[in-house]
């Protein structure tokens, strides 16, 4: 007597339906309103009556001036900085607490993310007391001998950098530091005992296999970069324009809500060339993990 089993268990679809919610939750209120803003910003409308006249693409053509592709750029090498950044201060700190760390690498993660429990606006106000003139570093460099006179700090680039750097950090280190933990350490062992260097160990066996997490943790921290808003208007005393806060100038003016749109579609067309582009810059220059 042969017993027939069922190939697929009755409760296949169950596992769609858990996730169907939120599937719904991010059609409604992001590719929705990505839409939406992507078709306000060619629709035309009569300043005068307010009727439908058709499709323009003036105010597209309005932000492909050289102003805002400055702005653009700007908010590209910004991104790009505090990307690059935050990789070379979060990988020897991931490798840090994944094969170093040992017993205590919990604790160094939890001091890792206990940042985000509190308010991101307390973290803002705690580095004005930091880089003010009379504040920490000042005050440091002062006792040291350093420096004779306190030194501008705030409202500089530099403040901007090293805000985003301060936020940006775990996102960077997380991912990587998931992809270190799963190395064997031994391929690192292996390859210094056969008399490579630990920058050609880097090179050929812990970059290859750790290149899905470091892709990862990069593009976590490149694209939100290049929209910030809080921190280049807070730590840059809006002596510098990016991406982020001419979208808010445009969104929340009275009559300009379109021409926002407009430059956040610029801005998010050039952001997916810029992120694509690098997708394929690290692929290049990061060989593949090798099987067999």
């Amino acid at each position: 007597m042969k017993i027939k089993f069922l190939r697929t268990p009755p409760s296949t679809q169950f596992p769609f339906t858990i996730g169907a919610p939120a599937m719904i939750w991010q059609v409604l209120f992001f590719y929705l309103p990505l839409a939406i803003l992507a078709i306000s910003s060619i629709l035309q409308f009569s300043e005068e009556t307010g009727i439908f006249e058709g499709l323009t693409f003036q105010k597209i053509a309005f932000f492909l001036r050289p102003l805002y592709l400055k702005v653009i750029l700007l908010s590209f090498f910004l991104a790009l900085g505090n990307a690059i950044l935050c990789l070379l201060i979060a990988y020897p700190l991931a490798y840090f607490i994944a094969f170093i760390g040992k017993r205590y690498k919990n604790f160094f993660l939890f001091l890792l993310i206990v940042p985000f429990w509190t308010n991101f606006l307390l973290h803002i106000y705690a580095w004005f007391f930091v880089l003010e003139k009379e504040g920490f570093l000042n005050n440091l460099l002062r006792g040291i001998g350093a420096i004779s006179e306190p030194l501008q700090l705030l409202n500089t680039p530099f403040a901007i950098m090293i805000m985003m750097v301060y936020y940006y950090l775990p996102f960077m280190v997380m991912p990587l530091y998931s992809s270190l933990e799963k190395m064997d350490v031994r391929l690192v062992e292996a390859s210094l005992d056969l008399g490579a260097s630990w920058g050609q160990t880097l090179r050929r066996v812990m970059l290859p296999v750790t290149k899905r997490g470091l892709m990862a943790g990069f593009f976590l921290v490149y694209i939100p970069s290049f929209g910030e808003f809080a921190i280049p208007e807070f730590m840059g005393g809006d002596k510098l324009m990016f991406v982020g806060t001419v979208i808010s100038n445009y969104i929340l003016g009275d009559e300009t809500g379109s021409l926002g749109a407009a430059f956040t579609l610029v801005a998010s067309l050039f952001l997916l060339a810029s992120a694509a582009l690098l997708y394929w810059l690290i692929d290049r220059l990061i060989p593949g993990r090798r099987h067999g």
